[in-house]
């Protein structure tokens, strides 16, 4: 029901376009990554405002598994087009992860979206993001009678929306909502989870080359394994995520982004006997990435990621430092 609503709303914008021809560009870039624990590079990655922040849960039998280095490819092909109500983007982005030495955790994302402006200063965002199978580790089957360690994968389908309004020329604040679902393998299908997100989000141009951004969101999931207390792995929880970036440009061809992300999951579980019962865990993370601009189109970027995971009854926190450089342009 919720994809056929979204097919209707884009539907309906392209039916309001206006004859005049469409515009078209594509972007991409490449990136290359030293990780020092290939069990949750995906997830450091994707704990970002604009990304996916609330990772599946985590085990330790999922993470301290070894360096490696990765590929990560990214495209996004975009068009945009006036209508009867304002100004439209539709665009499609695909993004790649292929591990030199673990194969086995390869996977891609992608992600749809369509854009309408009203006006210049009021727009409105909707966006779909795929990630089909996401091989998360080798981790213990609960279920009946099994033994030892088998695969666990996820699925993950998000819909998420955004108003976004500029009050003046240096602040544009936008509210954000999104519903999910992520659905395991059947070995794990106790840790399927339904989810929906509420948050602000602020940007402040402080100065010509100074730029703020403040986000904060409140996310609820709620996972099958609440109605099997046999199992005892309830993964439902309520999350917390605080999040603040800084772009300073130095020259109009060398900037530097900066951004902090704090994440709190308080485990809901009430299961006697489960490890997540009044369990939480935190996670801090800081990302650092020097952009320099070689051409008009040509853009060249070092980065460096540090992220700390701590479940409550474990008792040392998960590391995580991924480097990386790449390069991308726009056509």
């Amino acid at each position: 029901m919720t994809i056929r609503l979204w097919s209707i709303v884009v539907l309906v914008i392209c039916a309001a376009a206006s004859p005049a021809l469409a515009e078209t560009s594509i972007e991409g870039r490449v990136n290359l990554f030293y990780t020092d624990d290939v069990g949750i590079f995906s997830a450091t990655r994707r704990l970002t405002r604009d990304g996916d922040p609330t990772q599946p849960a985590l085990d330790t039998n999922l993470t301290d598994k070894g360096s490696d280095v990765v590929f990560e490819p990214d495209a996004k092909l975009a068009t945009t087009f006036d209508n009867r109500f304002g100004k439209t983007e539709l665009n499609v982005r695909g993004q790649g992860f292929i591990y030199a030495d673990n194969p086995r955790f390869n996977h891609g994302t992608m992600r749809v979206e369509a854009i309408q402006a009203f006006t210049p200063d009021t727009r409105v965002r909707l966006r779909y993001y795929y990630a089909p199978n996401l091989f998360l580790g080798e981790n213990e089957d609960r279920q009946p009678g099994a033994e030892g360690l088998v695969d666990e994968t996820v699925t993950s389908h998000i819909w998420s929306a955004r108003v976004e309004q500029r009050l003046t020329k240096d602040i544009e604040v936008r509210l954000m909502t999104r519903y999910g679902i992520r659905r395991y393998n059947d070995a794990f299908a106790q840790r399927d989870v339904d989810f929906w997100t509420i948050g602000p989000h602020l940007e402040w141009r402080v100065s010509e080359r100074l730029t703020l951004g403040l986000s904060y969101h409140y996310e609820r999931g709620l996972a099958e394994g609440r109605n099997q207390p046999q199992l005892r792995d309830d993964v439902s929880y309520i999350n917390h995520y605080v999040s603040a970036d800084l772009d300073f440009e130095f020259t109009e061809r060398l900037a530097l982004s900066l951004a902090f992300h704090y994440e709190r999951n308080n485990w809901t579980s009430g299961i006697l006997g489960d490890e997540r019962m009044d369990a939480h865990e935190d996670v801090i993370q800081g990302d650092a990435v020097l952009i320099r601009k070689l051409t008009d189109t040509w853009l060249a970027y070092v980065g460096f990621q540090r992220s700390s995971r701590k479940q409550s009854f474990e008792p040392e926190a998960i590391k995580n430092t991924n480097v990386g450089i790449g390069i991308g342009n726009l056509f």
